[in-house]
C-alpha cells in the first residue's frame, strides 16, 4: 500500500494530529473480520449494508463494531486475522529489524484492530500476551524507522511511503505539513508573496466599493 501525504488545508493547529487515537479507532472498526457465531439469526441491516443470516459454527465477515457487539453479548467467537499469530509478527519484527529494510506489509489499521481484539477478545486470541508484545514491539520499531525516513525529505508537493498504517500516518501528518509547506515557501517564494500581497488586498478592495442606498420602508 502507498500512502501519499500533502499539506493540510483545514488543520488550524499544525501542532497536533489531525485525528485523536480514538477517531482512528473509530476508522477502524469498519474493517471486515471473521467471526463464528453460536445462535441463528436473520440477516442484520445498516446503513453499512447487509450482515448475516448468521448460523451457528458457520464463519462469516462482518464490520469489526458488530463484532465487538456481538462478543459482548455472547453470541459469537472471533476467528483472529492470519497476520495476528506468533509466527508471522515474528518474521514481520524480523524483516522491520533489518538494516535499511521498508515497511513490511501490514493492514493500513493493524493497531487500531490488535488493540480492541486485545480489549474484546483475548479468549479468542493464541498465545494473546506474546502477539500483544510483538506488536507493540512492531510498533516501536516502525516509528523509530519512520523518524528516520523523515529526515530523508526533499522539496516537493507530497510524500510517498509504502505500507504506512493510519495510525503513523496520523503521526507524521503536522510535521509532514509544516516540512512540505516550508519547501514550498523556499522554493517558489515569488508564489506566496503574491498570494499573500492579494489577500492583503481584498479586504481594501471590498471597502472601496460605492455603498449601495439603504432602502426605505
Amino acid at each position: 500500500v502507498e500512502t501519499e501525504i500533502y499539506p493540510m488545508a483545514g488543520q488550524t493547529d499544525p501542532h497536533v494530529s489531525l485525528f485523536s487515537p480514538e477517531e482512528v479507532e473509530f476508522m477502524a472498526e469498519d474493517e471486515l473480520v471473521e467471526i463464528v457465531p453460536n445462535m441463528n439469526m436473520e440477516p442484520l441491516n445498516f446503513i453499512a449494508g447487509d450482515f448475516g443470516r448468521f448460523i451457528p459454527q458457520i464463519p462469516i465477515q462482518v464490520p469489526l463494531w458488530l463484532a465487538v457487539a456481538l462478543k459482548r453479548r455472547g453470541k459469537c467467537t472471533f476467528r483472529p486475522p492470519g497476520w495476528l499469530s506468533v509466527d508471522n509478527l515474528t518474521q514481520v519484527l524480523e524483516a522491520e529489524r533489518e538494516p535499511q529494510s521498508k515497511f513490511q506489509a501490514l493492514p493500513f489499521s493493524y493497531v487500531e484492530i490488535a488493540r480492541l481484539l486485545f480489549d474484546h477478545a483475548r479468549d479468542d486470541i493464541p498465545d494473546m500476551y506474546m502477539v500483544r508484545s510483538l506488536v507493540e514491539d512492531i510498533r516501536d520499531v516502525r516509528l523509530h524507522k519512520l523518524e528516520n525516513n523523515l529526515g530523508t525529505f526533499l522539496g516537493t508537493s507530497a510524500v510517498k511511503m509504502e505500507n504506512v498504517s493510519a495510525m503513523e500516518v496520523n503521526l507524521v501528518r503536522p510535521f509532514a505539513r509544516r516540512a512540505l509547506e516550508a519547501f514550498y515557501k523556499h522554493d517558489k517564494p515569488e508564489v506566496v508573496a503574491d498570494r499573500n500581497t492579494r489577500s492583503s488586498r481584498q479586504p481594501r478592495e471590498a471597502n472601496d466599493e460605492p455603498r449601495r442606498p439603504l432602502r426605505q420602508r
